[in-house]
């Protein structure tokens, strides 16, 4: 295994599966993923060395001192799973601007080392959904050996779509590896893309949990999901607000000018 992995632990799993998190659209991934490792017993098993992967750009500086340089952390942790098959869970808390490649492969090692039989992903799909409608939620798969285990969760079917970084490129790399590989897609409103999406999440961690066999209490992300609902409904009537004060004009503006040329008319006449 390459030396940019540091595995700190040696567990025994039992035919675990893999769910790999970075930030995206909606946040929707590392929203499960965070949530997750807060309601699960997850332990550490390793990280990635974060120095070859990403290049800081500057210091804090605290009370005129300053701080060594920090990075963002790649850590792997794990749980066994009473109910079913063992899980390890990888949360990147950033994406490399390059050497993304690279990542994928050193992620999908520590899934090798430890016989990991699925990668796990989880991303965005923006459509024209609105925020008032419960989000369905999509599902792709890295070969057609998979995809008869997304029909049993009645996922919609995406003809064609783009997954963007990590969170994409993960199994694209897990398929020229031939190693089995799922993404879970849950829809976001093309108008709230760049907020956290916690509806999506929910709607995605449910049909998660149904495949991994997870037993999770999922009333502290039903809440997150009520909260987001009213504030990106206060967002969407903001905009249109706006959309309203730039690109229509009130009625008595309208009345006034029809007025003043109707004068200038009249006096044209006389």
């Amino acid at each position: 295994m390459s030396d940019l992995v540091k595995i700190t632990a040696r567990p025994k799993l039992r035919s675990p599966n893999l769910l790999a998190a970075w930030p995206g659209i909606g946040n929707v991934a590392m929203i499960i993923a965070t949530y997750l490792r807060a309601k699960l017993p997850f332990k550490d098993l390793g990280y990635l060395e974060p120095s070859y992967f990403f290049d800081p750009i500057g210091v804090l500086v605290r009370d005129n001192l300053v701080e060594a340089p920090s990075f963002p952390v790649s850590q792997f942790y794990y749980w066994k799973n009473d109910a079913g098959k063992d899980l390890i869970l990888f949360i990147g808390e950033d994406q490399p601007t390059a050497k993304a490649y690279e990542l994928a492969n050193c992620v999908l090692d520590v899934g090798n080392r430890f016989g990991v039989e699925r990668i796990y992903t989880c991303a965005a799909a923006m459509t024209r959904i609105h925020h008032t409608e419960p989000p369905k939620v999509w599902g792709v798969a890295t070969g057609h050996l998979v995809t008869p285990d997304l029909k049993k969760y009645n996922l919609e079917h995406a003809s064609s779509l783009q997954i963007a970084g990590l969170n994409g490129l993960l199994l694209g790399v897990a398929k020229e590896r031939d190693i089995d590989g799922v993404c879970l897609l849950g829809e976001v409103p093309m108008y709230a893309s760049r907020m956290p999406n916690p509806m999506a999440a929910l709607a995605v961690l449910k049909v998660l949990a149904a495949m991994l066999e997870m037993k999770i209490d999922l009333a502290e992300m039903a809440r997150m999901a009520v909260e987001a609902a009213e504030r990106i409904k206060q967002v969407a009537a903001q905009a249109m607000e706006e959309y309203i004060d730039n690109f229509t004009e009130p009625i008595w503006e309208s009345s006034e000018q029809y007025e003043e040329e109707e004068g200038e008319e009249d006096e044209g006449n006389n």
